[in-house]
């Protein structure tokens, strides 16, 4: 699995991406502006690379933005990220709005507050979207999965616990809905801590 910025060649893209059976990708902010100024990078290469991801890999893709107060959280940047995500991903690609907290360079910036995370997934949701959540905040609605077909809870999280694991496959337990995804037969059971991994 690859966690990434998403910020790669064209060339590069099918060697990396290759081995990989999933990606989390961020997708820092929806400007130019912010690409150049907080990460010396650009905006459209990592909107590619989400593009090739869905479009012509198998790979099982994810999508992370951090919400930062002031910077990329508006409710036009949202808007326009929302319409951007569901014309060019579609409605079952997850993706995640998760809270920021003042680090490193970012000292004086305050925390997201939950409502930010609530107005960007609300925003999101409209768009069509079926699987968005909100992360680095204790919020078991928004961050379980819920079946978009009848409502039902299939996925229960709260920050790295599991609860409730209702599916059939990858289908509703309650309607038979399909559900995006790879799912186990089982949940795991690993919680909150850490596992070594040793690569040899």
């Amino acid at each position: 699995m690859a966690v990434t910025a998403g910020y790669i060649t064209d060339e590069a893209r099918p060697e990396f991406f290759h081995a990989m059976d999933a990606a989390n990708v961020d997708l820092k902010a929806f400007t130019e502006d912010f690409y150049q100024r907080l990460c010396f990078a650009h905006l459209q290469p990592v909107l590619d690379t989400l593009a090739y991801l869905h479009r012509e890999t198998d790979v099982w893709l994810e999508v992370t933005t951090l919400l930062i107060p002031g910077e990329n959280d508006s409710a036009e940047e949202i808007d326009r990220a929302s319409d951007w995500f569901a014309a060019n991903l579609g409605p079952d690609v997850p993706w995640h709005f998760t809270a920021f907290h003042p680090d490193f360079k970012m000292l004086n910036t305050p925390r997201t507050p939950p409502a930010s995370l609530e107005r960007a997934r609300g925003i999101a949701r409209a768009k069509g979207l079926k699987y968005v959540y909100a992360g680095n905040v204790h919020d078991r609605a928004s961050g379980s999965t819920w079946c978009p077909f009848c409502g039902a809870l299939l996925i229960e999280r709260d920050w790295f616990e599991l609860g409730v694991y209702d599916l059939d496959g990858n289908r509703c337990r309650k309607c038979g809905g399909e559900i995006a995804g790879r799912f186990e037969r089982q949940p795991g059971t690993w919680g909150a801590r850490c596992e070594p991994v040793r690569l040899s």
